[in-house]
């Protein structure tokens, strides 16, 4: 399959599962190589025929959205995302939930990936705000849809190019080597909670200070799915909550009840 049959195929496929191509192109080297993996899996030499199977076989459309799936994670990816989180946005919602006179910050991270995101968020909790905060708990709820990717988050053993960007008077104590990896430590993990959940059709029923949907759905999704999963998210998100998207990213046209943080970097608060 050649590139260009790569690219046809897509943008016949992607809107009959609520996805954009333009949120494709710059990754569709590595779902191209997936698709030719499945069809040689399928035994089938053309893309023709592939679209064929999925007319034939309607569950194929699940697998087929599986090889869609697009995970790129690293600890404090961004860094000026997650320094902004640490010297303001985290310890202002640690207050307001202190005046409320709560005890447990929540925090969702929603299409975690291989744990790295909510992870860092516990990083940053421990190491800079909850000396401040001693007597508040976080608990951070992560979600996926992909089954193997979270149980590699559960593993929390992650190779040198996942930490690069961490702090580096963070990272004693905070890692172990292991067999040229880093293993994360257990009072980190124990802040985070893993579940299989595709943004879809499944969100949490709690309600969040905090919540992560980061270069996700404001990219691969089309714009009536991403309203849909907007609703979804600022339904969950408390009064005054932040969610924080892609840098890069932005909310569909008209959105309202969120209010873009003056540092911008894809933090919003909810009116």
């Amino acid at each position: 399959m050649t590139d260009h049959q790569c690219v046809e195929f897509l943008q016949w496929a992607l809107p009959q599962l609520g996805l954009r191509w333009p949120g494709f192109r710059k990754v569709r080297g590595q779902v191209h190589k997936r698709i030719v993996r499945r069809l040689r899996d399928l035994e089938l030499t053309h893309i023709a025929e592939y679209r064929r199977h999925l007319a034939d076989n309607p569950a194929e459309w699940t697998v087929l959205d599986a090889c869609l799936r697009i995970s790129i994670s690293r600890f404090y990816r961004d860094r000026d995302v997650f320094d902004h989180l640490r010297d303001s946005v985290l310890p202002n919602l640690a207050r307001a939930a202190q005046r409320r006179g709560e005890h447990r910050l929540s925090v969702w991270s929603a299409g975690c990936a291989s744990g790295e995101e909510p992870y860092s968020v516990a990083l940053i909790w421990m190491q800079h705000v909850r000396p401040e905060f001693p007597d508040l708990a976080l608990h951070i709820l992560a979600t996926d849809a992909d089954q193997t990717m979270l149980q590699r988050a559960d593993r929390a053993r992650y190779p040198a190019s996942s930490v690069k960007d961490v702090p580096a008077d963070w990272k004693q104590g905070t890692f172990v080597r292991n067999d040229g990896e880093y293993q994360l430590a257990p009072q980190f993990r124990d802040l985070v909670q893993f579940r299989q959940a595709d943004i879809r059709v499944d969100t949490p029923t709690d309600s969040f200070s905090l919540i992560f949907c980061r270069n996700l759905v404001f990219t691969y999704f089309d714009e009536p799915l991403q309203r849909q999963v907007l609703a979804a998210l600022s339904e969950r998100l408390l009064p005054g909550g932040s969610l924080v998207i892609g840098k890069h990213e932005s909310l569909p046209a008209n959105t309202t009840g969120l209010i873009p943080d003056p540092a911008r970097l894809g933090f919003f608060r909810r009116a």
